[in-house]
């Protein structure tokens, strides 16, 4: 079905209460390749029963945490098939720590259509607040959906950004498991692009690719550990664009340089003529 952008544009979603548990937060942060040394310590806070700190990457997730079946990609004026779909960008903010356990009411947005032609870009933007009202955080995501384009709209603006010309300030390797994408759909995206060949194949990928959320979130807990001595509660926003695919198991290279606000990097795969991944990778500590 064509995207109605007089349907689309500024439609909101009925809110949605959901909660989540230490349990979840501990299987999030496995998924990412938390605990890889479980002797230290800075790598246990993730993982601690009861009380484990929280990525605030994780509250893009939270929501669908227990979905146990394909996302659907139907909103009001948008309805596209799953396998037209690619995760294009994703940020959060968060006043605060996210909590361990609790539940939150979701409210998202349609704020924006891009035509660019031969696709369409989809931005949605939700704020989450606990039961008393208090925002919990804030996540923008925008989707990519080939084959949408065309229907008249705005192209949008461009969304690339200039990484200084120096070298890096920070350069990290990030190595991924040859399962990490089978783990990683425990964490609610169980869409069939990521763990079934067939279904990978049909959507034109030589195998099945790593979620686009699992290598935003390495790369999160990357920074996180390098640059503020792993504490979660210290990162004030993040966001990323997802510029290429990653293949499990693959080494993944972070390069990021000091800004006025935080880091700005860009997250390539050496083993492929260092294609890009994650581009405009912005993270800012309180």
């Amino acid at each position: 079905m064509p995207i109605d952008l007089d349907v689309a544009i500024g439609a909101q979603l009925e809110p949605v209460e959901f909660s989540w548990t230490s349990s979840d937060v501990q299987l999030y942060h496995l998924g990412l390749g938390a605990g890889s040394d479980p002797l230290d310590p800075r790598e246990l806070r993730y993982l601690i029963d009861d009380t484990p700190q929280v990525l605030p990457t994780f509250g893009n997730v939270a929501q669908t945490f227990h979905q146990t079946t394909p996302p659907e990609v139907k909103f009001p004026g948008i309805d596209i098939e799953l396998s037209r779909v690619l995760h294009a960008s994703e940020g959060i903010s968060a006043p605060g720590p996210i909590p361990p356990t609790g539940t939150g009411i979701a409210v998202t947005t349609f704020t924006e259509i891009w035509d660019k032609g031969k696709a369409a870009v989809i931005w949605s933007e939700t704020a989450v607040t606990d039961p008393s009202g208090t925002l919990l955080w804030t996540q923008r995501r925008s989707i990519f959906a080939r084959g949408e384009g065309g229907f008249g709209g705005d192209r949008g603006p461009s969304t690339s950004a200039e990484t200084p010309d120096r070298a890096p300030d920070l350069e990290i390797d990030i190595p991924t498991l040859p399962q990490q994408a089978l783990l990683y759909r425990l964490c609610g995206d169980r869409n069939p692009l990521h763990s079934d060949p067939a279904f990978a194949s049909a959507a034109g990928f030589p195998r099945p690719i790593l979620h686009g959320l699992c290598t935003y979130g390495m790369t999160a807990k990357a920074l996180t550990d390098a640059l503020v001595d792993g504490d979660a509660a210290a990162v004030g926003s993040y966001s990323a664009r997802m510029a290429g695919v990653v293949f499990p198991g693959e080494t993944l290279h972070l390069s990021a340089w000091k800004t006025d606000a935080g880091y700005l990097g860009t997250l390539t795969v050496p083993s492929r003529d260092n294609a890009v991944a994650l581009s405009g990778v912005e993270f800012s500590p309180r």
